[in-house]
């Protein structure tokens, strides 16, 4: 058996092969570009690398372009955590000494000494993974979004608080079309204070508002002309400035999850998967797209739901030694997943009784908030699994049965 290890850097990687024994066959240094990957591939062959007996592969990223070379046919590509790397190098010297072809050899061991401990990278069709990219790019925009919008108005605060009085009654506030119109044609106090209802009627329509415009160009004429507290002239100017500039930031970012939102939609629809995972309660496109982008459709990722759960970070982790026992959430996790999770189990509240009835019981059980919002999820996505793998949709009466209907 032989097993390879690669230590990745920007402009080259380190790769060396070791046999069942641990002795080392090769070792190479090769670039990052189409030369370097034929290389390491020629030389996976002369080691005896086929399309049906490949060569297992350490590595401590699971993106990229060489992993994606990597991944081609039936091999096995090992994402190994750099920390667990870490671990794994005190074994072979406590001088605390390193360097890139030791990472490697180090990288190769480990797959030696504890291959079914490590779990490698899972295969995914090319759907899924496309999805994972536009769900995971659209969370991010989201993110950044909101950054940008809380920057701004902490920002109009100082200076502007009549902005913030009037967006205060509109869902998204600033992220708003019809804000970042007003904002734009006012971007200071001076400036909103001379504003005509012809101007505030004029901005709405150009935002795409069609009803109340009437009463809504009132009450912001009424809003801007009221009594507050201002900074001197020159400075009020200044950070109004600044406020534009934060506001193209935050048109550009606005526009980035839209189109993402789009793309994510027209993607998860077009996977098998969707319809399952939508008939779910509280998951809807969006947020079922960023399910299925961390779960993925390959069915052997995991083993039973209990991985599937521990990777969600929904499973409790238990520290017991002697007389000490510890039961208490889980730190390692999939961070994009769990916090899916969070806004799964919120919005399942409403959509489902028997979610509603289970968060409840949990909480007069002496739970928290957040604690029973987490065995809410923790048992949603263990149907989800089963669910996943049968083929099924979701069922109410199965996933939360009465007293008298788990009795009979």
């Amino acid at each position: 058996m032989i097993y390879c290890g690669i230590d990745w850097a920007e402009k080259h990687h380190d790769v060396a092969l070791i046999d069942d024994t641990g002795q080392l066959l090769a070792k190479r240094r090769i670039t990052d570009d189409a030369a370097g990957y034929r290389l390491l591939l020629d030389l996976l062959a002369e080691y005896g690398d086929t399309h049906d007996t490949p060569i297992p592969i350490a590595i401590e990223t699971g993106r990229g372009l060489l992993v994606a070379v990597l991944r081609s046919g039936k091999r096995q590509v090992f994402a190994i955590n750099p920390m667990a790397a870490a671990r794994y190098r005190d074994r072979h010297g406590v001088s605390r000494k390193k360097s890139d072809p030791g990472d490697a050899l180090v990288l190769a061991n480990i797959l030696r000494t504890d291959m079914p401990m490590h779990r490698p990278l899972p295969a995914d069709t090319d759907l899924a993974r496309a999805i994972a990219v536009l769900a995971r790019a659209q969370q991010d925009a989201t993110w950044d979004r909101q950054q940008i919008a809380n920057q701004l108005r902490s920002l109009l605060r100082e200076y502007y608080p009549a902005a913030l009085d009037a967006i205060a009654t509109w869902t998204n506030g600033l992220c708003r079309p019809e804000a970042r119109e007003l904002l734009k044609l006012a971007p200071t106090p001076a400036q909103a204070v001379r504003l005509t209802r012809v101007q505030l009627r004029s901005t709405l329509k150009r935002a795409g508002r069609s009803r109340g415009i009437e009463a809504e160009a009132d009450r912001l004429r009424e809003v801007f002309r009221g009594e507050y507290a201002s900074q001197p002239r020159l400075v009020e100017d200044a950070l109004g400035k600044q406020a534009l500039a934060l506001l193209r930031q935050l048109e550009a970012a606005c526009l980035a999850a839209d189109e993402l939102t789009e793309a994510v939609e027209e993607s998860f629809l077009q996977h098998p998967d969707a319809e399952v995972i939508v008939s779910f309660p509280g998951l809807g496109v969006q947020l079922g797209a960023r399910v299925l982008a961390e779960v993925g459709d390959d069915r052997e990722r995991f083993a039973d739901s209990r991985g599937l759960k521990a990777y969600a970070g929904s499973a409790p982790v238990t520290r017991a030694s002697g007389k000490k026992h510890h039961v208490g959430r889980r730190m390692v996790k999939n961070d994009r997943l769990n916090h899916a999770g969070y806004l799964w189990a919120f919005s399942a509240l409403r959509s489902s009784p028997g979610a509603d009835a289970h968060y409840r019981r949990r909480r007069e059980q002496g739970d928290w908030h957040a604690a029973a919002q987490r065995h809410l999820f923790n048992r949603m996505i263990g149907q989800l699994y089963h669910c996943l793998q049968k083929g099924e949709l979701f069922d109410e009466h199965v996933a939360f049965p009465t007293k008298m209907a788990a009795a009979a």
